[in-house]
Order: structure tokens, then sequence, then C-alpha cells
């Protein structure tokens, strides 16, 4: 009987020993709101670190101090920013045109509406097309 006390004896022991690590979990209610702030905050500062992180491209950084803009004061300016005009700041980066302007894009809409306009007849610009009238 001694035996089968010190084994049962070591096997509560060995069984102990490993559920002392665990603690219980609490679950509660998280409200909405909360986490939704919580995911606007972390997106507004990853829009704060996208204009930074344009600011602080060379190609811009030379722009701006030809223009005679301080990098530093750029920055500051920057960092105290409102959340809503970060937003809007790294829209406008995000959705401006590449070459800065649409000029040559401009051009060749005019020059295709008046070549189509030439073809159907309602103007005569261009003295290479025939008037399909």
């Amino acid at each position: 009987m001694s035996r089968t006390r010190k084994a049962l004896a070591f096997v509560v022991a060995v069984a102990l020993s490993h559920t002392a690590g665990l603690q219980a979990a609490h679950a509660g209610m998280i409200a909405t709101e909360s986490v939704a702030a919580q995911v606007a905050q972390a997106d507004i500062s990853q829009q704060r670190a996208s204009v930074l992180a344009t600011l602080n491209r060379s190609d811009v950084a030379e722009a701006l101090s030809a223009k005679g803009v301080d990098m530093d004061a750029a920055r500051a300016r920057v960092a105290s920013l409102s959340d809503a005009e970060v937003a809007q700041l790294a829209d406008q980066l995000e959705n401006a045109p590449a070459g800065a302007s649409d000029v040559l894009g401009v051009i060749v809409f005019i020059f295709l509406l008046l070549l189509i306009t030439d073809i159907l007849g309602f103007t005569k610009v261009y003295p290479f097309t025939r008037s399909i009238r």
C-alpha cells in the first residue's frame, strides 16, 4: 500500500506542478468606440510617418531647400499638425499626380477632340483630315 500511495503522491505532485504555472483568463467586453479610436490613432500615426518620409526624401528636400524652406522647420510643422490636417495632407500626397501637372494629358485630349470634330465635319482645324459629311 505504501508503494501505491507513493506513486499516487508522485502523480499528484507532478500534476500540481504543471498546473501551477497556468493562470485563469479573464474575458471582458471591449467597447467598439475604444477599438475604433485605437485603429484611428494607428492610422493617423502611420499617415504622419508617411508624410515625414515624403518630407525626408532627397528630391523633396532639395526642392524645398531651393525654395528657401528650412527642413527642420518643415518637420516641426508636420509634427504640430492636427490629426485631421495630417489625414488631409497624406491623402493629397497619395492622390497627387506624379508629374505634379497633367498638361500633356490636356493637350492630347484637346488634339483628339479637335481631330474627331474635324472628321465629323463640325470644324476644319487640321488640313490633313477629310469630313465624313
